[in-house]
């Protein structure tokens, strides 16, 4: 006899309660617990059977993949879609998710394999009018518009599997399991787990679409990342048109990969060059801005760092970042402080990464303080220069991975010029370029600092900067 069980169940980390309570004990959010009923059967216990274990050792084979076509979609997930995998992808509203997805559905339909595209927010029709302003209205790819998981389960079940199901998006799901709303946690975990077992079962590569809260992260509970094999986030700033696909979990591939697209008004565009892209408008000659030659995955970036630095009118002053770990801005101040006699105390510090790209990697302390400094003291940094290198507490320059990689990449895009830590120097090889060394971060400030204009010229035995 199924009894029903009442919970108040977390929407934000989905730990389960008996009452309800303003603040949820398990994460600490306020009023995230909302009433849900699941249905509770009283199952008979039965006594386990044995199963077949297997030695580690022995014949292994890699992953059969599926290329989707798109250059860009496939160097994130690893060389292509894995069978019976399931990713998951999340990213901001209106950033482009169902753009892509259409895209890698219809390039696999025109490879030949059968792709199926469920839409749980938008009818047929609205899919039918984004393909055909994309161009893809000749592809064979499957639409329907359905919200329930088993509906979806047993008219994919007939016949022959499609080799790829798109599901956008995983919070307009509902599964008859569990008695909750859609997009709770309780039906975002079960219509999760009703999906994966299908794509286990019949072979198919799904591709859940998530959305995301105010700081970033999917919406639902992490469980859900758990469950799948992939997480890929999209990403990007509204106001540029580019977009960066970035791997946060994959079990067949790396996670260190980035994919290049472009926003255009006839869909997305990879992008083969994205360094050429990214450099295209930057300022020339403008005191604050340094060339960060940085690695994304496999693949050499440069990118533009822009930094403004200006007296405040504030008690407490300014710091905003965008594109950059504000903590490695923080650290970064501190040294020049410390070490450099650069007191910044008195100034609003604004540091951007130009195109809307995102920074992880420490290699970019080198250029965000000659950034900072050529701001602070209105000396432009040689355009035809790049920088990189990590720094330490300590105020030295330490070396970073990859350094010839870096190095190839900015000669090909015609710069001579290249900064770099002074324990890289055993890595280097003839590269062409002319390189400067450092081994102490105060070296490279003091050699910005002395090219700066008379009035704003860092005086380094007082700590300030003379007005």
């Amino acid at each position: 006899m199924a009894a029903r069980a009442q919970n108040f169940v977390c929407q934000s980390c989905g730990a389960a309660s008996a009452r309800w309570a303003g603040r949820c004990e398990a994460c600490g959010a306020w009023n995230t617990l909302v009433e849900e009923g699941a249905l509770a059967t009283a199952r008979p216990s039965r006594k386990g059977r044995p199963f077949a274990v297997a030695p580690l050792k022995g014949e292994t084979h890699e992953a059969p993949r599926l290329a989707s076509g798109l250059g860009e979609f496939d160097r994130v997930t690893g060389g292509g879609l894995v069978r019976g995998s399931v990713l998951l992808l999340g990213g901001d509203p209106g950033i482009g998710k169902s753009t892509l997805l259409i895209e890698v559905a219809a390039a696999m339909a025109r490879r030949g394999q059968r792709a199926v595209y469920i839409s749980g927010e938008e009818a047929v029709a609205q899919v039918r009018l984004r393909a055909e302003r994309l161009g893809l209205a000749d592809a064979a790819v499957d639409v329907a518009a359905e919200t329930s998981v088993e509906d979806i389960v047993a008219t994919l079940s007939h016949g022959a599997p499609p080799r790829l199901l798109v599901i956008d998006s995983i919070q307009t799901m509902w599964t008859q399991t569990v008695e909750a709303a859609p997009g709770t946690v309780t039906q975002v975990r079960g219509s999760a787990g009703e999906l994966v077992r299908f794509a286990k079962r019949a072979g198919t590569a799904v591709i859940l679409v998530g959305h995301v809260t105010k700081d970033g992260q999917i919406a639902g509970p992490r469980v859900v990342e758990h469950m799948v094999d992939a997480v890929l986030s999209f990403e990007g700033e509204g106001s540029h048109q580019f977009r960066i696909l970035r791997a946060m979990k994959n079990r067949f591939g790396p996670t260190d990969e980035i994919g290049v697209f472009e926003m255009t008004g006839t869909g997305l565009r990879e992008v083969a060059n994205p360094s050429e892209l990214f450099l295209s408008e930057r300022d020339l000659g403008s005191p604050g801005t340094a060339v960060f030659a940085g690695i994304e995955g496999t693949r050499p970036l440069l990118v533009e760092i822009q930094a403004l630095v200006a007296p405040t009118t504030l008690g407490i002053p300014r710091r905003a970042v965008v594109g950059w770990d504000p903590s490695r801005l923080s650290m970064v101040l501190a040294v020049l402080e410390a070490h450099c006699g650069i007191r910044l105390s008195g100034h609003d510090v604004y540091l951007n990464v130009a195109g809307g790209l995102r920074i992880q990697e420490p290699a970019a302390d080198v250029a965000a303080a000659a950034a900072l400094v050529s701001s602070l003291a209105r000396a432009p940094l040689p355009a035809d220069a790049v920088y990189f290198g990590e720094v330490s507490l300590s105020g030295a320059v330490r070396p970073v991975a990859q350094t010839a990689a870096r190095l190839k990449e900015a000669q090909k895009l015609g710069f001579t010029r290249a900064i770099v830590p002074e324990a890289a120097r055993s890595e280097i090889t003839d590269i062409g370029l002319s390189l400067t060394t450092v081994g102490m971060l105060v070296n490279l400030v003091s050699e910005i600092a002395a090219r700066g204009e008379p009035s704003r010229r860092v005086e380094r035995d007082r700590g300030v900067a003379a007005e």
